[in-house]
C-alpha cells in the first residue's frame, strides 16, 4: 500500500494551485513543519528520552516517552515506511499525554539508525521501500516479543494492565502480529491505513492476530478500500468467528496515509476522528 502515487497526486495539486514547488515540499515535510497536532487538554507532564533496545538480531533505537510520575499502560507504535521521525514522535508523545507510557521503535535498525528517511514523508518510496522488504514475519514476531519485553521491564510501565500496539501503513501488519506473538500481553490492537493485512497466505497478518486476546480497532483509507473492497469484509468475518472484538471503518474521502501529520494527504478531521476512537479503544481494552 506504500506507493508513490499518493505523494505525486497531492504534490501535482499544490503545484497546481501556486501553494509550492517540488523542492519546497519536500523540505518542509522533511524538516517536519507540517506537523501541528491539536494539543491535548488537561495533558499530563511527560518524560521523554531516546533509548536501544535489545533484540535476538542487534540494539534497536526508540523513542520513549511516558507520564512523568507514576505507572501507566504500555504502547509499543510501529511506524509507516519513513520510519521514526519527528512526526511519529510528536504521536507518540500526544498519546503520552493522554496518560500512556508509549514507546516509538525504528523498525529499520537492522540496516540504520534513525532516521532511515532523509526527507521525511516526502522521500521517494523507492528509497525506503528496500528497508521495508527486509523485514519478515519472522523480524516481525521476534521484535514483537523484544519490544513488548523491553516495555515490561520500564518502572513507568503498569504490569497489572495489558499493553496496546498501533501500526501505520507497514506498521498495521506488524502491530497485528505483536497480538499474535505476546497474546497474554497485548490487550488492544490499532491499524490506520494498513498495508498487507490481509494475504493470501497461512501466515497472514489477519489470521495470525485472529488467535490472539485483543480487541481491535482498523481504519482504513478510501482508497485503500476502492483498491481492495473486499478486505474490510474478511476482515470482519475473521474477527466475528473468533469473537474478537473488532471496529472497522472506512474513512470517507480520507486517502493512504492521511494520520501522520507530515504526510502530504495528512487530513486534520479525520485523523483526529482516528485519534478519538484510538483512545476509546485504549480506554476499554488497557483499563
Amino acid at each position: 500500500m506504500c506507493d508513490q502515487d499518493h505523494f505525486d497526486n497531492d504534490l501535482q495539486e499544490f503545484e497546481r494551485l501556486g501553494m509550492v514547488t517540488r523542492r519546497q515540499f519536500g523540505v518542509l515535510l522533511g524538516a517536519g513543519m507540517a506537523m501541528m497536532l491539536p494539543q491535548v487538554v488537561n495533558a499530563v507532564t511527560v518524560t521523554e528520552s531516546d533509548v536501544t533496545i535489545m533484540t535476538p538480531d542487534g540494539t534497536a533505537d526508540a523513542y520513549f516517552v511516558h507520564p512523568a510520575t507514576g505507572t501507566a499502560p504500555g504502547v509499543l507504535i510501529w511506524p509507516d515506511i519513513f520510519g521514526l521521525r519527528p512526526a511519529l514522535r510528536q504521536m507518540g508523545k500526544r498519546l503520552a499525554e493522554t496518560g500512556y507510557s508509549v514507546v516509538v521503535v525504528n523498525p529499520f535498525y537492522r540496516v540504520k539508525k534513525a532516521p532511515t528517511a532523509d526527507a521525511g514523508a516526502a522521500t521517494p518510496i523507492a528509497q525506503v521501500m528496500p528497508l521495508m522488504q527486509a523485514l519478515t514475519e519472522t523480524t516481525h514476531m521476534t521484535d514483537a516479543k523484544a519490544f513488548v519485553a523491553w516495555l515490561d521491564q520500564q518502572p513507568s510501565v503498569a504490569k497489572n494492565r495489558k499493553i496496546g500496539t498501533q501500526g501505520y501503513c507497514m506498521g498495521g501488519p506488524i502491530a497485528f502480529r505483536t497480538a499474535a506473538a505476546v497474546p497474554d500481553r497485548v490487550g488492544a490492537v490499532a491499524s490506520f491505513h494498513g498495508g498487507g493485512l490481509v494475504t493470501m497466505g497461512a501466515n497472514s497478518p489477519h489470521l495470525q492476530a485472529a488467535k490472539s486476546k485483543a480487541q481491535f480497532l482498523i481504519a482504513v483509507a478510501a482508497n485503500d478500500d476502492q483498491r481492495a473492497p473486499n478486505e474490510k469484509t474478511v476482515l470482519k468475518e475473521t474477527f466475528d468467528a473468533a469473537k474478537l472484538p473488532a471496529e472497522i471503518e472506512v474513512y470517507t474521502g480520507a486517502a493512504h496515509g492521511w494520520c501522520p501529520p507530515d504526510s502530504g494527504v495528512y487530513n486534520e478531521p479525520q485523523a483526529e476522528k482516528a485519534w478519538t476512537r484510538l483512545l476509546a479503544l485504549y480506554g476499554k481494552a488497557l483499563a
